[in-house]
Formats: structure tokens, C-alpha cells, sequence
């Protein structure tokens, strides 16, 4: 394996430790101020009452927080609620904390419920769909839980017991402060999220648990360094990296924005040696005087430092602080006074910050284009927006002789291997939440052509063509495709506004016998998450993804709006066909991709918009 490979194997593994983490930062930091405050006896004001919730949160809560966001991250809702029964089994199989526990078999819950989705993908009749969900992931929970009970649960108390008495070894012969020589490089390359959540937080939390504190909870979070480095370039800096020095010591120290530091060592790489002795003082001081912190600081600002520090520790984490500064100013100052003219221009540094902060969180970089084998086209529910815009991108894909899988999904199942993920600017924020490792591409029309053509030159930049003989549909998964007929087709109608149109649509889906009447209500909900509105005169309105309970079969009618409707945002965003739909799997995909496969067509889509006739609307999508 090459060492870039390896790096990168370092990172993402790094980035998935911290994603359990980071999201649960604040019910961390509850905890460690009611901790702080109101443990008994040693609190700044000590509440034998309100104590009693600090047992209960670090014991149940927290743990079943980090299970269920790891097996969140790997399958979504489905896999974190099996996430979290599987951690409720090395909850109570311990004596201990399992925060450990929870990091291995949140994601082992989450990844087996994702491969026995997998197994059954189209196998389940229409209608049997919510009772296979709910027994399988139950089954599944159950048995994880029972395993996690009687096996992982023994096994992580075990390598506990082992990784405490290193860790107290460390501790007692003053080894801790030469973590920083790996801690503060690692910083630099962007491994600090991945560092403190991914390895310090849980050691932590697991020390905090029998001592109220922990050391470890400011060895990567100490702001000292930093505002140390940068005082040092404010006295003996040049140019731009001294006039701007000082602000970005205030947004560092007070703001814990750590990042705004790293440009200005990267222009004089041999200051690293001076953030590593200022590490290292920081870490002896804390042991000096047995100081920690309640809770993890989240950012890395000194405010959020003394709101989580215990009474007790107070002292010892203030001249923590203030000895890593000291120390580091000296050696920083030592180094830049030393330095002639070999120092880099700090637009440069910057630059290359940018550069080393895009590819440690995968983004789309020459090289990660070069690996993509998934691309996925979410919206909320599934079903109309992403089926459009997979079906249109999908057709470019295999036009470019592209060997890239192009498939639709609801946003809630994200798989964790996707590569890249396209979506509605206005939900792109949630879908990271599922795939935060995928590379995301925001939109405002899912037939943005131009979009998906820059994506394939792209592509074919960093790709090899190989021969398609025939062009690959959108992925259906059953057998039992749905068919358009003459009754579900409604020409030559009239509305003012986009709610009346959905309110026809869905009530014909009702008369039809594809939906209950509830479905109507949900339609309308999900329009006003986001437009369904696609481009080109076409809309797709369609229920939540909650509302598939309420599709009695799978549907679609088509109504044609030849005046047109105010459909989207801008003033020509006005649907001239819009097309309803329920879905209980995918058997509409077919209707769906004979429609995207006219969109290259001009004329198709002015004679579905203006045809008097039936029959041209069958011959076209039928």
C-alpha cells in the first residue's frame, strides 16, 4: 500500500472516529457542566440532588448517543435505531463507560441491518414493507445486543483495563507530555477533529467518569500554542504574516478557531519545533498539578476551556495554558529571529491549507474523481426529483462510456460508500449528515444539464471510456413496473396557483386507488420543504417519505397545464406537465426514465405540453 493510500485510509478512519463524536458535542458538554457544578462534594456548587444525573448521562445516554449517530453514519435512521440497541447490550453487560463499546457496535448494528436490506432489496411484496422493517431491524437489534451482552462487552472491559493501566503508566512516569510530538504535526495536517473526538474524547470521558476530570480533554484543545505562535510573529514577524498576525490570535484564542494558525507555520515549517515544546509544557503542567477538564472543549477557546473546568483544576489549567503560550512565544521567537528570508508568502501558505484542509475531508480533488464508482442523486422522499435528475445524468454517464454506477435515493438511506451525492442546495446540509465522507454537489434544478455535463468532463478527465452497448436504466428493484394508462392521464387543465394543482393530482391519486386521502396533506408538506419543481415546464410533487404508509399501490398520474403554473422560485419556473406520484418501491422508474430520455428532445416536450391527444402521451411514456 502506498504511503498516500495509507494516509488516506489514516484520515477517513480518523474523520468516521470524530463523526460519532462531534455531533454529540453538546450533550458532552451537559454533562461536563453539570459535573463541573454540582458533583458532590467537590462542585463549584455542590447539589447532592441534582448530582444524581451525572451517573445515568455518562452511563446510558452518552454511550447510546454514539452508537446511535455511528450507525447513523453508516445506514442512516434504520441503521442508528439497530445502532443503539446493539450498544444497550455492551451498556449493560458493563461496569464501565462504554464509550469504546458504542464506537465499535453503533457501526457493526448500522452496517448489518444495511446488508440485509441489501438481501431483500426487492423481494417484499407491495404492502409488507413497514412489517419486514420493523421486525428485521428488531430481530437484528435483539440478537447484536445479546452479542454485544455476552461477548463485545467482556472484550472492550477487558482492553480497557489494559489501555487504563498504560495510560496510568504514562502518567505516573511523565511520559504523557510526548504525545504532542505526534499531536502537533498531526494538527497541522487537519487530523485535529479526527485526534481529539476520535482518541482523546473517549479516553476522557472514560477517566472523567471515575475522577470528574481528565487531562486528555486539553491536550489537542489547548489554546496556548497557537496564541503563543502568534504573538511571537505580532513582535518579530514580517509583511502580512505580522499585520495580520493579530487578529487571527484573538479569533484563535478566544474563538477556538485553531485552523487560522496552521498557514502561518507552514510558512516556516521549523516552527513546528516550537508548537511541539509548547505542547509538551501545556501537558506537564496539567500533570504537574493532576488538572483536567469535566468535558471536552468544543471549540478550542479558552472560554469554553474554564466553563468546563472543575474547581479543583482551575489553577492548573490556567497555567497550563499560559505556560504552553510562554513557552512557545520563546521558541517561536528564537526560530523567526533565526530565519532569513526563507519564509513563504503567506497567501501561499494559505492556499496550500486550503488544499491539504479539501483533501483530508475528501473533497473533489483530481484524485478522488479519479476513484468514483457511486454516484447517488438524493431529494427527500426518493422518489420524482432524484429518479429525474439520476435518469438524466445516468444517460450522460453511459453516453461518455463511463463505467460510474448513477442510482436515486431518499436522502435518509445515504449509504456510507457513496462517492458522490447530488442534491437540492437546500438539502445538501442534511444529506452530509448521512454521507459525511461523499463529496456533495448542490442544485436548484435537478435537469440542470449543464451541471451534470461539467461532472462528466470531469469525470472523463480522470476516468478510462469503456464501450456501453446499450444504455443502463435508473437501478429498479422489482419486477412489478408500473404502467401509465389513459386514466391516469388528465390533459388541457387550469389552476392559479402550484397548491391547487397538487390538491387536483392528489385527489386523482385517490380516486385512482393508488393513495389514502392523507396523502394529499402530505404532498403539500413536502412542497414546502423544497420545490418540486424540475426545469423545463416539468414538476414532480409527491408525498414525504413518512407518507408511504398512506400509498396503498404504487402511481402516477399525469396532468398537463398548458397555460402553466408558478411552480419555482424564479418567474419562468412555470410546470406545463406535472406529474404526481406515489411509490411504495421503485416500479415507477420506468415512466420515470422514458420521460428524462425525452428531455433531449425539444419537440417530445412541446407535444406532451400541448397534444390534444391521449395516445401521444402513452406513445411517449407508456
Amino acid at each position: 500500500m502506498s504511503n498516500s493510500n495509507l494516509k488516506l485510509k489514516v484520515q477517513n478512519f480518523g474523520r468516521f472516529l470524530s463523526n460519532m463524536v462531534m455531533p454529540n458535542i453538546g450533550a458532552f458538554i451537559a454533562w461536563g457542566f453539570i459535573t463541573a457544578i454540582f458533583l458532590y462534594p467537590s462542585g463549584w456548587f455542590p447539589n447532592e440532588t441534582i448530582a444524581q444525573l451525572i451517573g445515568p448521562m455518562i452511563s446510558y445516554l452518552l454511550p447510546l448517543l454514539i452508537g446511535y449517530t455511528g450507525g447513523k453514519l453508516i445506514y442512516g435512521e434504520r441503521g442508528g435505531v439497530v445502532g443503539a440497541i446493539t450498544t444497550m447490550g455492551v451498556i449493560v453487560g458493563s461496569d464501565i463507560p462504554m464509550f469504546l463499546g458504542a464506537m465499535i457496535v453503533g457501526p457493526l448494528g448500522g452496517k448489518a441491518i444495511k446488508e440485509f436490506d441489501k438481501i431483500i432489496d426487492g423481494k417484499i411484496k407491495s404492502g409488507f414493507e413497514m412489517l419486514i422493517n420493523n421486525f428485521s431491524s428488531g430481530i437484528i437489534g435483539m440478537l447484536l445486543a445479546l452479542l454485544s451482552f455476552f461477548a463485545i462487552g467482556p472484550f472492550v472491559v477487558k482492553a480497557s483495563a489494559i489501555l487504563a493501566i498504560g495510560v496510568d503508566f504514562m502518567v505516573q512516569a511523565n511520559l504523557l507530555p510526548l504525545t504532542a510530538i505526534i499531536v502537533e504535526p498531526a494538527k497541522i495536517l487537519f487530523l485535529n477533529n479526527a485526534i481529539n473526538h476520535g482518541i482523546f474524547s473517549p479516553l476522557g470521558i472514560q477517566q472523567a467518569a471515575e475522577y470528574s476530570k481528565s487531562i486528555f480533554f486539553l491536550i489537542e484543545a489547548n489554546p496556548g500554542p497557537g496564541l503563543g505562535l502568534l504573538l511571537a510573529y505580532m513582535a518579530f514577524g514580517k509583511g502580512a504574516a505580522k499585520s495580520s498576525s493579530g487578529g487571527a490570535a484573538i479569533i484563535q484564542f478566544f474563538g477556538g478557531i485553531h485552523e487560522i494558525y496552521f498557514p502561518y507555520v507552514l510558512m516556516n515549517p521549523r516552527l513546528i519545533i516550537a508548537m511541539i515544546l509548547g505542547g509538551m509544557t501545556g501537558i506537564f503542567t496539567l500533570t504537574l498539578f493532576n488538572a483536567g477538564l469535566s468535558a471536552p472543549a468544543s471549540p478550542g477557546s479558552i472560554i469554553a476551556v474554564l466553563a468546563v473546568t472543575p474547581k479543583g483544576s482551575m489553577i492548573g489549567v490556567i497555567s497550563s495554558v499560559i505556560a504552553s503560550a510562554v513557552v512557545t512565544f520563546i521558541a517561536s521567537a528564537i526560530l523567526l529571529k533565526s530565519t532569513k528570508n526563507t519564509e513563504k508568502n503567506l497567501e501561499d501558505a494559505q492556499a496550500n491549507i486550503a488544499t491539504m484542509k479539501s483533501k483530508s475531508k475528501g473533497l473533489n480533488t483530481e484524485h478522488n474523481y479519479a476513484k468514483v464508482k457511486k454516484i447517488i442523486v438524493a431529494c427527500d422522499a426518493g422518489m420524482g426529483s432524484s429518479a429525474m435528475g439520476a435518469g438524466v445524468l445516468n444517460k450522460k454517464i453511459n453516453d461518455a462510456g463511463l463505467d460510474i454506477a448513477v442510482t436515486n435515493l431518499a436522502i435518509n438511506n445515504l449509504p456510507s460508500d457513496v462517492d458522490i451525492v447530488i442534491t437540492h442546495k437546500d438539502l445538501t446540509d442534511r444529506a452530509k449528515q448521512y454521507a459525511p465522507n461523499a463529496h456533495h454537489i448542490s442544485l436548484t434544478n435537478f435537469l440542470d444539464s449543464g451541471l451534470y455535463e461539467q461532472l462528466v468532463k470531469s469525470l472523463l478527465a480522470t476516468h478510462t471510456v469503456v464501450t456501453v452497448e446499450t444504455e443502463q436504466p435508473v437501478k429498479e428493484t422489482t419486477n412489478n413496473i408500473f404502467q401509465l394508462t389513459a386514466d391516469d392521464i388528465f390533459l388541457a387543465q387550469h389552476a392559479q396557483t402550484k397548491e391547487e394543482v397538487i390538491r387536483f393530482a392528489g385527489q386523482k391519486l385517490v380516486e385512482r386507488g393508488y393513495v389514502k386521502p392523507e396523502y394529499i396533506d402530505a404532498m403539500l408538506k413536502r412542497e414546502k420543504l423544497t420545490s418540486t419543481y424540475l426545469g423545463q415546464s416539468i414538476a414532480v410533487p409527491h408525498g414525504t417519505i413518512e407518507a408511504k404508509d398512506q400509498v396503498l399501490k404504487t402511481g402516477i398520474v399525469f396532468c398537463q397545464y398548458p397555460q402553466g403554473v408558478q411552480f419555482g422560485d424564479e418567474e419562468d419556473d412555470k410546470a406545463r406537465i406535472v406529474i404526481a406520484i406515489a411509490a411504495r418501491n421503485n416500479e415507477h422508474l420506468h415512466v420515470i426514465s422514458k420521460l428524462t430520455s425525452a428531455l433531449d428532445d425539444e419537440d417530445i416536450i412541446k407535444k406532451l405540453i400541448e397534444t390534444d391527444n391521449i395516445e401521444d402521451v402513452l406513445s411517449i411514456l407508456a
